[in-house]
């Protein structure tokens, strides 16, 4: 299990924007910012699930490819929920909500470009 992760992104402002919303269906809920330490670039902000896991944004030079990082979900709704989240946030749609049996027979996922490209996804694993 990861426990967090960290992306540099290249508007701060509107990335932390982004991912509050598009977050906030898969329980990554509750926001920490932190200032601009001693030494350090820039603040930061964490999006945190109650599960540990979470995800911190900073600004910076976006890495190059850009990554997909999957959020797990509890159900499809919530998958549904990320993708309009993340569309209404500001998101390019990457694909829309629905079966992937490519990957198995339960795999429902949504993918979102977020602002720096980077491949989002919601997916749900169960069976609905």
């Amino acid at each position: 299990m990861i426990d967090h992760l960290s992306l540099l992104v290249s508007n701060y402002a509107r990335s932390k924007t982004f991912y509050q919303q598009a977050l906030a269906p898969t329980g990554h809920a509750r926001i920490v910012e932190l200032p601009t330490a001693a030494g350090a670039a820039s603040p930061s902000a964490g999006f945190c699930h109650e599960d540990g896991s979470d995800l911190w944004i900073r600004q910076g030079q976006p890495v190059q490819p850009p990554l997909h990082i999957a959020f797990r979900v509890p159900n499809r709704a919530a998958v549904d929920a990320f993708h309009r989240a993340a569309l209404a946030a500001g998101g390019t749609d990457n694909g829309a909500p629905g079966l992937r049996p490519h990957y198995h027979p339960h795999y429902y996922g949504a993918f979102v470009l977020d602002p720096d490209g980077h491949n989002i996804e919601a997916v749900c694993h169960e069976a609905e």
